[in-house]
């Protein structure tokens, strides 16, 4: 019988320590823990205290030993290379096993970093486990990172190797890494002892003697290095978060809670049972590839899958489809923004009708807020629950989601939902104060937060406390704006500045732009609020048209204010609006909302590394100038 959300969602506050040790039993420990949860040094709390495992046994061994190693760990897809591969539980294993006794054969022992440089593909995956396999700590930078950003993070993690590759393939365009790296190690203060670096059959990389390793002949001649058991509380890796500027960001993942709290979300969030393919449509460089590529399906015994390609374009807007119809993929979890480009591209979703999609039962949107005319769409089109789910890179999993194996609730569109069991999330005021039940407040969550979120920032307890802790007391701040309504279902609106002020009104941007979508020839939008020496800010918009759209942009852009003024009212004043033909997004599909804001206020800016293509800034620019901005001061 399928359980009550609200039972588990009470029993998640009430007791956490019972909760989550019941969770926890679905783990194989090498050690049991102490204490569930340690709150000795709070604010910042321990999960797990005394506890010991591996985070790879979990992973991969222990399936191999309950009779699954026949069973598909990881299916590689790549269009652009015309390549296909499927490896069991067994042929992981052994190949993480190969990379790990590499890697330890370099000195490369429990606690030491170890930076991966990888696209999208198998080896990025195998190295991420190799350095769970031995506790070493893993960070990922997204492939192709520029060489001084690289540096940055070479600096803080301080690796004693980095794995990485000859290049990466972006749609038809060739990135050479090793160039990159190179580059990145001459500007880094620390220098790793050596790289190991894959070498691809469409570039191959100059190698330099003493500190270059070959990784395939390293592997064919390695011993098989068996599982280390590490501390629970002790890191697994450091993922820096997208767009830091100056001193990164270095977010950390412990092993027990991680394990514990990303095997329970395949079950009752995602409702994926061990054996079926699970397709997380990420990057390995982004926290969604690391709990939803790499270690979540793993953990939980599914089968995972790893896409080099595109939405559209490699080679049309068929590729999602194609992938989840020849690859039977239960769910699929990608960014609202991928389905806009597929929709922009193929309005009508032809492509759809060429494939099988009988064995998709859900769709999973999270990275960005999922307007309700997106939703709408892909709830027509699939057929199937369209789940959009709120997380961060610091929580490491959802916040806010329909979670699919508790009970299914009703969608409603702008929400992801509520809370889901663990979280204790609070809409605040300005002065830490519950706002009432519809009313626009900071969103924070009452400590502890859950297994699997971040403990701290790597080597910066004091930058944990200043950035995530010390507005609210008691409270982890995220950072989002938005409101809760009387059933419990929580609407994020937008970054706390994406709330703009105008003549003394709070207006969120996010609702501008969820009326904005709603528009028939809009395929994606994006709202800022920009200076105004007499409202303080005024709202600007930015629409790019569907693909056949062949309208007057004036006429377009006078519909556009106007149905603001029909659904959000005469408060917003918004009479500012451009077309454009691409919003400015990083690679993971975040529009550059901050960047055009500072670019509006003729402020300076800093572009952030993971920019998908910086010529879309000079279209803004362009369009600016239009409209009159940045202004004279």
């Amino acid at each position: 019988m399928t359980q009550s959300y609200q039972e588990l969602y009470d029993r998640s506050l009430s007791n956490p320590e019972e909760f989550w040790a019941e969770a926890a039993e679905t783990v194989q420990w090498d050690k049991k823990w102490d204490a569930v949860l340690d709150d000795s040094k709070a604010p910042i709390y321990r999960w797990f205290q005394g506890a010991k495992l591996n985070t790879c046994y979990n992973a991969l061994d222990v399936h191999i030993e309950n009779g699954h190693g026949d069973q598909a760990a990881l299916i590689y897809d790549s269009p652009v290379t015309e390549t296909k591969r499927t490896y069991s539980y067994s042929e992981l294993r052994d190949e993480v096993a190969k990379l790990a006794g590499v890697l330890t054969g370099l000195g490369v022992t429990k606690g030491d970093r170890v930076l991966i440089y990888m696209p999208m593909i198998p080896q990025g995956v195998m190295a991420m486990l190799a350095c769970a396999r031995i506790g070493a700590v893993h960070s990922v930078v997204f492939g192709g990172f520029a060489a001084n950003e690289l540096a940055t993070r070479i600096n803080d993690a301080k690796p004693k190797a980095i794995l990485s590759t000859s290049c990466g393939i972006e749609g038809s365009r060739i990135i050479k890494y090793k160039p990159l790296l190179d580059g990145a190690i001459e500007l880094s203060d620390h220098k790793p002892a050596n790289t190991v670096i894959f070498q691809r059959p469409q570039v191959e990389a100059e190698m330099q003697e003493g500190r270059d390793i070959d990784w395939a002949s390293a592997v064919e001649t390695a011993e098989p290095a068996a599982c280390v058991s590490v501390e629970a509380t002790d890191p697994l890796y450091i993922l820096y978060t997208s767009g830091t500027t100056g001193q990164p960001k270095g977010v950390v993942r412990d092993n027990g809670g991680h394990a514990v709290a990303l095997k329970w979300t395949m079950k009752y969030l995602y409702n994926i049972q061990p054996g079926e393919v699970f397709w997380a449509a990420s990057d390995i460089g982004w926290v969604v590839g690391h709990s939803y590529i790499c270690y979540g399906p793993l953990l939980n015994g599914s089968t995972t899958l790893i896409f080099e390609g595109k939405p559209i374009g490699t080679p049309d807007p068929g590729a999602f489809w194609r992938i989840i119809s020849e690859h039977k993929v239960a769910s699929l979890f990608t960014a609202p923004t991928a389905l806009r480009a597929i929709r922009k591209e193929d309005p009508d979703c032809d492509y759809i009708k060429k494939y099988d999609m009988s064995c998709m039962r859900a769709l999973f949107l999270a990275g960005e807020r999922c307007d309700p005319d997106t939703l709408f769409w892909a709830q027509d089109k699939l057929q199937v629950p369209v789940v959009d789910h709120w997380w961060q890179t610091e929580t490491g999993w959802a916040i806010a989601a329909n979670c699919l194996g508790l009970e299914e609730f009703p969608v409603k569109p702008g929400s992801p939902t509520k809370a889901v069991p663990g979280y204790n999330v609070q809409f605040l005021d300005e002065a830490g104060q519950q706002v009432p039940n519809g009313d626009m407040g900071a969103i924070a969550i009452k400590l502890p937060l859950p297994p699997g979120t971040f403990p701290t920032l790597w080597q910066n307890d004091e930058r944990f406390f200043s950035s995530y802790l010390e507005t609210f007391p008691g409270y982890y701040e995220t950072g989002d704006a938005g409101y809760q309504d009387e059933e419990g279902y929580v609407y994020i609106m937008g970054r706390t500045d994406d709330v703009i002020n105008v003549a003394g009104h709070r207006l969120s941007t996010g609702a501008m732009e969820e009326a904005i979508a709603s528009h028939p020839d809009v395929a994606e939008c994006a709202v800022i609020g920009v200076a105004d020496k007499l409202k303080g800010q005024s709202p600007m918009g930015f629409a790019v048209l569907q693909s056949g759209a062949n309208r007057d942009d004036e006429e377009v852009v006078k519909e556009i204010v106007a149905l603001i003024r029909e659904k959000i009212g005469p408060v917003a004043a918004f009479r500012m609006a451009t077309i454009v033909k691409r919003l400015p997004k990083t690679r993971s599909g975040k529009i550059l909302r901050g960047t055009m804001r500072s670019m509006a206020d003729g402020v300076e800016h800093k572009v952030p590394a993971t920019i998908d293509d910086s010529a879309t800034l000079g279209e803004i620019a362009e369009n600016l100038k239009t409209l009159g901005y940045p202004k004279s001061v």
